[in-house]
C-alpha cells in the first residue's frame, strides 16, 4: 500500500504543515505546484527532501486560486485548464530534475479533484494534459470517478486513492467539507480506517454502512491539525497489520 500526503502547501513566509516530518512517514508526496499553494523555493525544498528520503514526488495540480487554497470552483474552458495543468506539471518537474528524479504521478487538488470526479469536461482536460506531457504518468484519483474512467479509456494508468481522514457518503463520494462528518479527527480512528482500507478494501460511511473502497494509495492531509501524529499512528498500524508500505510509482 502507498501512503501519500499533500505537502509544500505554504507560500512565501507562510508555512502550512510539517513537510520534513511527514516525508519521514509517507511513501509519496503530493507537492503543490504554485497555483493553489506553494512557490518556487518551496517546490525545490520539498523535492530535495523527498529525493533524499526515497519518497516519490507527484504533482498536486489545482485551480489558480491562492486566496481560496484551490477549494473554490472555477469554470474553465477545456484548453485553458489543460494548459494550466501542463504548466504546473512542468514547473515541478524542473525542480525534480535538479535532484536527478522526475514527477512520478499527478493528483488534482481540492475543488479540481472533486469537480473532475463528476464533470467530464474538466476531467478530460486533466487527461489531455497528462497524455500530452507523459503518457506513462499515473493519475491518482477516486475509484470509479469520471476522471478515473476517462483516464483509463485514454490508456493512462489510474491509481485509486482512499482518504483515511475524510468521511464517506454511502455512494462512495466524500462528505463535502462544509457538512458534518467531513473530517475524521481522532488519530486512532484514522489509523483503524487506514488498516481497513488496506486489508479489507472497504470503508465505513457516515450512515454506518460498509462500502467498497478498492484503493492502492491512502491519503493523509498534511494541513490537518495533528497531521504528523496521525501519520505516525497510521504507518505503525499498517505495519502492525502486515501491510508493506511502498510507493505505487
Amino acid at each position: 500500500m502507498d501512503l501519500n500526503a499533500d505537502l509544500g502547501e505554504g507560500f512565501g513566509i507562510w508555512r502550512l504543515g510539517d513537510d520534513a516530518a511527514l516525508l519521514d512517514l509517507v511513501t509519496s508526496a503530493n507537492v503543490a505546484c504554485g497555483f493553489h499553494a506553494g512557490d518556487a523555493s518551496t517546490m525545490r525544498r520539498v523535492c530535495e527532501a523527498a529525493t533524499e528520503r526515497g519518497v516519490a514526488v507527484g504533482a498536486q495540480v489545482g485551480y489558480r486560486d491562492l486566496a481560496g487554497f484551490g477549494r473554490r470552483h472555477i469554470a474553465y474552458a477545456f484548453a485553458e485548464l489543460r494548459d494550466e495543468v501542463t504548466y504546473q506539471l512542468g514547473a515541478l518537474d524542473a525542480f525534480c530534475r535538479l535532484f536527478h528524479t522526475r514527477v512520478r504521478y499527478l493528483k488534482p487538488h481540492g475543488a479540481l479533484y472533486h469537480v473532475a470526479a463528476c464533470d467530464e469536461a474538466q476531467a478530460a482536460a486533466l487527461v489531455a494534459a497528462v497524455g500530452d506531457y507523459d503518457h506513462e504518468l499515473p493519475l491518482l484519483c477516486s475509484p470509479g470517478s469520471v476522471l478515473a474512467q476517462l483516464a483509463a479509456g485514454a490508456g493512462l494508468r489510474v491509481v485509486a486513492e482512499g482518504f483515511a481522514d475524510r468521511g464517506y457518503l454511502p455512494n462512495g463520494s466524500l462528505v463535502p467539507r462544509a457538512a458534518p462528518g467531513a473530517l475524521v479527527t481522532d488519530p486512532e480512528e484514522v489509523a483503524a480506517r487506514a488498516v481497513r482500507m488496506a486489508t479489507e478494501q472497504t470503508v465505513v460511511a457516515v450512515d454506518g454502512s460498509v462500502i467498497p473502497c478498492p484503493v492502492e494509495s491512502i491519503c493523509l492531509h498534511g494541513d490537518a491539525p495533528g497531521a504528523v501524529r496521525c501519520a505516525e499512528l497510521v504507518r505503525a498500524a499498517l505495519v502492525d497489520a502486515g501491510v508493506t508500505l511502498t510507493s505505487f510509482a
